[in-house]
């Protein structure tokens, strides 16, 4: 197997192969077809960077959505909507400027991933923000990673901090697919 950082130069070169436009609108619609994000009223999606996958159609939804924005080891859940103002990070990330809210507000997590498995394991960028985020506030609301089929794979070699998602979405290369992990 894989050590991680050989596997996420793996799914990096992947992604960039990918048409990402239509894998991301094809997720966009299983995610909106999700039960758990039906269900939610509070939802924290992420900025994508190049090559990753964009969900920012979602804002257009009858939701509160919201951005992360890293304060030292953290994750802060910050308000965001197509007018809030973004800033830079050091991550190269865009993240809003607005104050954060309490995590325990939200109802639904929408993760980054390189890669996930069929246990709900995902291959992160390494710096352990999101695990530690789950780790501490997971009993409050869903996780869902939405990830193209290319990068899902049977089995991801995990560490003890490593923390599954609820739920991971696929995208198929022909059509849609979904692969519910119902823990």
């Amino acid at each position: 197997m894989d050590d991680k950082n050989s596997l996420r130069v793996k799914a990096k070169n992947i992604r960039k192969s990918l048409d990402m436009t239509k894998v991301s609108a094809d997720l966009v619609v299983k995610i909106r077809q999700s039960l758990l994000y039906q269900k939610a009223k509070h939802v924290m999606i992420f900025y994508p960077t190049k090559f990753e996958v964009n969900l920012l159609d979602l804002l257009s939804d009858d939701k509160e959505f919201y951005l992360p924005r890293v304060q030292e080891h953290d994750l802060l859940v910050c308000p965001y909507n197509k007018k809030s103002e973004l800033k830079e990070s050091s991550f190269h990330i865009f993240e809003p400027t607005s104050n954060s809210i309490k995590p325990e507000l939200l109802d639904l997590v929408v993760v980054p991933a390189l890669m996930a498995d069929k246990n709900g394991y995902r291959l992160g960028y390494g710096g352990g923000f999101y695990d530690r985020f789950l780790k501490s506030f997971q009993e409050n609301f869903k996780s869902i990673v939405a990830i193209p089929n290319e990068l899902f794979v049977e089995k991801l070699s995990i560490d003890s901090f490593d923390i599954p998602v609820d739920v991971v979405l696929q995208a198929w290369k022909k059509g849609l697919g979904f692969k519910s992990l119902n823990k």
